[in-house]
């Protein structure tokens, strides 16, 4: 097989780019990073170079591109149908296609009003009523999964799968807005902050100098 590069965005701030690099790191999938920062003459330059849709994540091999995270995550499985990227149980399978699925299209308030930023700590910012429902239902999605398929281990299905890397990045804004958590939410985010692949996305995250206003709406910008 042809080998695969993933281009991605700022690891502080790109939650699609941390849901792919996630889903390819943990099931031990070889890949080239390619890292675009946003908001450079870097992006201007690359990003009609390598993603179709101008968007990242966009995952390569040879002259195929996948752009897309979910697109990425099915594809990926496809291409390496033995390393558990979706549950091998159909009715499991189906119920994480379908939270992935949601968590693809929804939540879109979550997604406004805590954009992931994992270098900061605003606990209790972007608290909104509509947030809140949002994380209520994160939390109920997440307690069905794991009551239902998650004997087998920390995650949601027992064992880790694409469902689980979707959901990292809510995982982290979580930890940088102090959202309050239920037992069941608390400890599937402690299993999954303490994924090394999540862990080394981390690392590189924190490792960042980049500042980017407009996934900084809780943050002074840095004096020059």
């Amino acid at each position: 097989m042809e080998a695969l590069t993933l281009v991605i965005g700022n690891k502080n701030y790109s939650s699609w780019s941390m849901r792919a690099w996630v889903l390819l790191r943990q099931l031990g999938i070889d890949f080239e990073e390619r890292r675009l920062r946003f908001d450079s003459d870097e992006w201007d330059a690359g990003i009609g170079r390598w993603s179709p849709s101008g968007l990242v994540p966009v995952l390569w091999r040879g002259e195929v591109a996948v752009w897309d995270t979910l697109a990425i995550a099915e594809t990926v499985a496809e291409w390496f149908p033995g390393r558990g990227v979706w549950p091998a149980d159909p009715v499991a399978r189906a119920f994480a296609r379908a939270a992935s699925a949601e968590m693809h299209s929804g939540f879109r308030n979550l997604r406004a009003k805590m954009p992931m930023n994992i270098r900061g700590s605003h606990p209790g910012k972007g608290m909104t009523p509509e947030v809140r429902a949002d994380i209520a239902r994160i939390e109920r999605l997440w307690a069905e999964a794991r009551r239902r398929f998650g004997a087998g281990g920390d995650f949601l299905f027992g064992r880790f799968s694409a469902a689980d890397a979707m959901f990292a990045p809510v995982v982290m804004r979580f930890q940088t807005y102090g959202v309050p958590c239920g037992s069941v939410a608390a400890r599937y985010c402690e299993a999954v902050r303490s994924l090394p692949a999540v862990m080394a996305w981390n690392e590189g995250a924190l490792a960042e100098t980049e500042f980017v206003a407009e996934d900084e709406p809780y943050a002074e910008p840095p004096r020059p």
